[in-house]
């Protein structure tokens, strides 16, 4: 039986949780054994596309007015072929905050997503807030959160009890919240305690300014192994102003962490499954958590299954690819008696 072949669209390979999710779906063995999964770096807004030998595209592309037409493009250039679109991006949050004419960007989505056969959106609740938009024209968008390889995760050793480094992991950007973490932090008293930011952005010199010069706050850079910084930390916070899913706290809870995160978009899914919910979203609510944090009376959640998530996010893309091309009906097809 041959493999299907699916090529993995990206035009922002930014290092983060994007790319490291097409990392694990190209190099997955379980992944490969039922399809050949390929990345494709395409420049951003490209015109002209070149036709991708593929049964299934996946795109993970920007979507905006400006690139529109390159999606129609890919659309026209591959209409015999199955092209699914992996919303990265786009939730709730990021509307209410950055969205100042949210009609015309609700058209552009609907007319966008319409390109598509499928959308995948990656938390339960970006879903919701597609189905009560009703940005998704065919069908109902399919959840499949972010995976990458937590195995290392899982193998830290517990950290210190109760928490004194507290790692802010990401990027130096105003979606994060950073700049809501470092002066609830500072209220905190102890002099013992350390907020640790691990990730670089536009937002670092405003971030270490507002730092000032509290010793017990740290900037250590982006580093390329998320490992490493989540084994120099006790606990994680994420503060986000929005976020599609927030592949951090799946690896804080892999690795034993207590995380605290504000309940909004794709964060709602991780308390869900255990991360711990920080509200109000203020100064003071967060100092609060906090409080509670590093006086020993936040508790990681159970270290996740990880065998069992793997499973089911290969089982969720293999069905998916399966609908799409109609194998799971080939399947069920009877065969022919033989006279």
């Amino acid at each position: 039986m041959t493999r299907l072949k699916v090529a993995h669209l990206v035009d922002d390979t930014t290092a983060g949780g994007v790319m490291r999710l097409l990392d694990f779906i190209c190099t997955n063995p379980d992944m490969a054994r039922h399809a050949d999964h390929q990345m494709h770096v395409v420049r951003r807004g490209a015109f002209g596309l070149r036709r991708i030998p593929a049964d299934v595209i996946v795109s993970h592309l920007s979507i905006s007015w400006r690139n529109l037409p390159a999606l129609v493009a890919l659309r026209a250039t591959h209409a015999r072929q199955k092209i699914v679109h992996v919303e990265h991006s786009y939730t709730r949050q990021f509307t209410a905050l950055n969205v100042p004419k949210v009609d015309r960007f609700m058209t552009l989505l609907r007319v966008a997503y319409a390109l598509f056969d499928h959308v995948v959106a990656v938390s339960r609740d970006q879903a919701n807030w597609m189905a009560q938009r009703n940005l998704v024209i065919h069908g109902t968008p399919s959840v499949i959160p972010p995976m990458v390889d937590l195995s290392r995760f899982a193998e830290l050793a517990d950290p210190v009890r109760p928490p004194r480094r507290i790692g802010a992991i990401g990027r130096l950007d105003r979606q994060k919240g950073f700049d809501l973490l470092i002066p609830a932090f500072r209220a905190l008293p102890d002099r013992d305690l350390r907020l640790i930011f691990y990730g670089d952005g536009p937002e670092r010199a405003a971030l270490q300014e507002l730092a000032g010069q509290d010793p017990r706050i740290r900037f250590v850079g982006h580093l390329s192994d998320p490992v490493l910084a989540m084994a120099n930390v006790d606990a994680v916070a994420m503060p986000s102003r929005w976020e599609a899913y927030g592949l951090v706290a799946r690896e804080a809870r892999a690795a034993g962490r207590p995380v605290l995160v504000a309940p909004h978009d794709g964060l709602r899914d991780q308390v869900a499954d255990g991360a711990v919910p920080v509200m109000p979203y203020t100064e003071n609510g967060w100092t609060a958590a906090l409080s509670r944090l590093v006086a020993g009376q936040v508790s990681p959640a159970p270290r996740p299954d990880i065998a069992r998530h793997t499973r089911d996010f290969v089982t969720a893309w293999t069905t998916l690819l399966d609908r799409l091309t109609g194998a799971d009906q080939a399947a069920e097809q009877p065969r022919a008696q033989v006279a």
